[in-house]
């Protein structure tokens, strides 16, 4: 017990450590996609100035182009990190600002997305093995050193009483033994005890 909790001690400081680094490029993310968004919507505002609602619409139904999301894992710490890969298919070569924006912020949107999902399984992994080292500090090796202490002690008594029985019971041979030489040759006699 004393052995995996360290063990999981050092999980938990490791965990923390990489868990850190992941927010920090969490936050780095989210800055950039946010001020990319931001750009996005003030390009779509300026083409929604020039253009109709039909054709503003009518733009925005027909699809650009195509993206295939591919997904894998990679194990940190025992912990299963999503992995995004992506691969996009132009139809079009002239995209306009606006569509072409976004299509510039999306390689940071579905890294703000990996990051923030990998930062959530680690902080559910952090609390585990937190819970996971608590218990065995405060509970288990707590309970199996006084488990340990008890049953000592008991081995310690029984010890005790196994010498007692023994010295009685050598008492009582040498007792008998004194009576039946007496009765033997009918004159007390002396017995060397150790």
């Amino acid at each position: 017990a004393t052995k995996g909790h360290k063990l999981l001690k050092d999980k938990r400081d490791e965990l923390m450590r990489q868990f850190l680094d992941l927010v920090r490029e969490n936050m780095a993310l989210r800055q950039k996609v946010e001020a990319g968004i931001q750009a996005a919507n003030k390009n779509f505002v300026i083409a929604k100035a020039g253009m109709s609602e039909e054709t503003l619409h009518t733009a925005l139904m027909a699809p650009k182009q195509e993206v295939y999301l591919e997904t894998s894992s990679k194990n940190v710490m025992s912990v299963d990190i999503p992995v995004f890969e992506y691969k996009t298919r132009t139809a079009d070569e002239d995209l306009d600002d606006a569509v072409n924006s976004l299509a510039d912020i999306l390689p940071d949107m579905l890294k703000l997305a990996e990051t923030e999902k990998a930062c959530q399984l680690m902080a559910s992994e952090i609390e585990k093995t937190r819970r996971r080292v608590n218990a065995l500090e405060h509970v288990i090796i707590p309970q199996a050193q006084e488990n340990i202490k008890y049953i000592t002690m008991k081995l310690d008594e029984n010890e005790r009483s196994t010498q007692i029985r023994l010295m009685k019971v050598k008492d009582m041979m040498l007792e008998e033994a004194h009576h039946y030489k007496e009765k033997r040759t009918g004159y007390p006699v002396e017995v060397e005890t150790e």
